[in-house]
């Protein structure tokens, strides 16, 4: 799914959220703010907006080196570990194996890849089918990872995408 296609859902999901914010109702959202693991300098934030079949995903991170980086749900909303590592493994309730998440069979924490700019900015909207925010496959209370390097889609169960460079925890608003 590019930009483009993503735009009017993005304008409804903003449409939407504004409503809400009159009390006229609104999604069901979640965030997880990111933080730099030891050494590093990756931050930003997840907004994460349930829609029909799935979760709207708007992240915006800075602080990458330019190119690809693996993003993950991760099973344990614990960012505790300098490297990242409490947060576990990716979010693989049905047992599938890693994959990329536009061509069939994936941890449902596996998403699209992140690809910083010349200036270390990154910026990724899309649509993950089978997460919600408040049902089966909820994500509320887990972890998010950004990764060093590119996921292969590949490797197991991980896609090799090297040390964890920032961590957050996916809450529901208060």
């Amino acid at each position: 799914m590019n930009a483009r296609s993503l735009l009017p859902t993005l304008s409804a999901t903003l449409l939407i959220a504004a409503c809400s914010n009159l009390g006229l109702g609104g999604p069901i959202t979640a965030e997880a703010p990111l933080a730099p693991t030891k050494g590093n300098a990756a931050a930003g934030t997840v907004k994460f907006t349930e829609v029909d079949g799935g979760v709207l995903i708007d992240a915006s991170v800075t602080g990458l080196s330019p190119g690809k980086h693996g993003f993950h749900i991760h099973e344990k909303g614990d960012c505790s570990a300098p490297d990242g590592t409490s947060a576990g493994g990716h979010f693989n309730p049905s047992g599938k194996p890693h994959g990329d998440p536009a061509k069939g069979e994936r941890h449902l924490g596996d998403m699209p890849m992140l690809v910083a700019d010349a200036n270390g900015n990154a910026k990724l909207g899309t649509i993950l089918e089978g997460l919600t925010i408040s049902g089966k496959g909820n994500i509320v209370g887990l972890g998010v990872i950004v990764h060093a390097a590119p996921d292969d889609f590949k490797t197991q169960p991980t896609g090799n995408s090297g040390a964890r460079v920032a961590c957050g925890v996916i809450a529901r608003p208060k």
